[in-house]
């Protein structure tokens, strides 16, 4: 009974416009986020420059191809957006973008970003959701094509997975730095203290807290704001305000705007309509027909399990023991946004086996970008100090012990040993399980 339901609420009709308008604009965003990397000379450095690129767990099979392959796999990027947002053949678009982003994005750990999760994410959601049947350049070209609704599940399903973002993400606001620290926002708002007009107001501790405390309420209470009809439109300004305010402060890269274009998938289904209307001065037109396949059992198992899995997996730093903020075991893909703060120094000490010491920078192996990323992030640390045996073992100089020296300073707090000096990492397998290598966490106040 409760089944049948749900399912008969799932698969209930809805205006399609709403997700259409979300195809473009994410279409437009993802094309203009690629146009971006081209006009900034990323692809090359990115790809082309670091001999050395960091895997994830498992993922050490995704190497960047040669340059020329990197610039055609972000043309393909770049082709696949703008069908994606002109609307033809938006579900294989979605498709190749998908594919062709997520492998591009994780060839190398130290350029991860949460908005490049997401954007993967969505575009792989978008290969199985029919939102190319209305505002599209298919329906322009063969009217009978058209369809004025999707079902339910469609916009519920693109819901989720832009409010499961701000919901972890205010989640991940409430410790102690954020909450009774104003940590790491009071480190990055003084930077700004030579802004005009408001600089001075950045410079101030109380500044800080105002901003931790609004944007851990903004983070957990934006959703519910934007699904209530009477709070929307003073929710869908302030979603504006605040990210603009997050773009102008801090180098985050496309993630602000692209969560003002996502934020526009909790107003009503029909909003677009209301606005061309308002724009022709004529009632809004309301289409016949339905998009998509209703859910079923198999498809819907596919869902429970995408939801379940979004749901658990930044959960998973529950898991591990001490401050993940500090270990970032369980960070990754966990919407755990703009929680540190971190810098580093990383030298490397290795023992061939007759004894003989030598001393190695990272800077020998890595870009000046990926040397300060592995600084402060353990798993970093353990992979390069693998490499760095396998070098040595090449050069007829193993097996030989690596030992890191690694001092970082962790959201004001001044600088200590992140790793056990002791311990020879070239011998340590990585894996998801506790790494008891990582010494424990700061646990003063931080000292500025």
């Amino acid at each position: 009974m409760v089944v049948g339901r749900l399912t008969q609420a799932l698969n209930r009709p809805v205006d399609a416009a709403s997700v259409a308008a979300f195809r473009i604009a994410f279409g437009a965003m993802l094309l203009v986020s690629t146009i971006r990397f081209f006009g900034h000379g990323w692809v090359r450095e990115f790809y082309a420059v670091p001999t050395h690129f960091f895997s994830y767990w498992r993922g050490a099979w995704v190497r960047p191809l040669p340059l020329v392959g990197m610039y055609a796999l972000y043309a393909l990027i770049a082709v696949a957006a703008a069908c994606l947002m002109l609307g033809i053949a938006s579900r294989a678009a979605a498709a190749v973008g998908a594919l062709c982003f997520g492998y591009a994005h994780f060839c190398d750990k130290a350029n991860y970003l949460n908005h490049y999760y997401l954007i993967t994410l969505l575009l792989a959601l978008l290969a199985f959701l029919a939102v190319d049947r209305e505002f599209s350049l298919r329906t322009w070209l063969s009217p009978a094509e058209r369809r004025g609704q999707v079902r339910a599940w469609v916009l519920y399903l693109l819901r989720f997975q832009i409010g499961v973002v701000y919901f972890f993400g205010g989640v991940g606001k409430l410790n102690a730095d954020w909450l009774l620290h104003a940590e790491p926002l009071r480190i990055w708002l003084s930077a700004n203290a030579e802004l005009p007009v408001l600089g001075w107001i950045l410079a101030e501790r109380w500044a800080a807290y105002l901003f931790s405390w609004c944007g851990a309420l903004f983070d957990l209470s934006i959703v519910p704001l934007l699904l209530f009809r009477r709070t929307r439109v003073l929710a869908y300004a302030l979603v504006v305000v605040f990210h603009v305010l997050t773009a102008m402060l801090f180098r985050i890269g496309m993630f602000p705007w692209v969560m003002i274009v996502s934020a526009t998938i909790f107003c009503s289904p029909e909003w677009p309509r209301h606005v061309l209307a308002r724009l022709r001065r004529r009632a809004a037109a309301h289409p016949a027909g339905v998009a998509g396949v209703p859910i079923g059992k198999k498809s819907g198992l596919l869902a429970a399990i995408y939801l379940t899995t979004q749901t658990l997996l930044p959960l998973r730093c529950a898991l591990y023991p001490g401050n993940t903020l500090w270990s970032e075991e369980g960070f990754r893909f966990a919407w755990r946004v703009m929680l540190i703060e971190k810098a580093g120094s990383l030298d490397f000490e290795v023992v061939d086996r007759a004894g003989r010491r030598y001393a190695v920078s990272p800077g020998q192996y890595l870009t000046h970008f990926q040397a300060r990323m592995a600084a402060t992030q353990p798993d970093m640390i353990l992979e390069l100090a693998h490499f760095i045996a396998r070098d040595f073992a090449q050069r007829g100089l193993g097996p030989v012990r690596v030992y890191a020296d690694s001092e970082v300073s962790f959201n004001g707090r001044l600088r200590q040993r992140m790793i056990d000096p002791a311990r020879d990492l070239a011998s340590v397998s990585d894996g998801l399980a506790p790494k008891p290598w990582i010494l424990p966490a700061p646990t003063a106040a931080p000292a500025f």
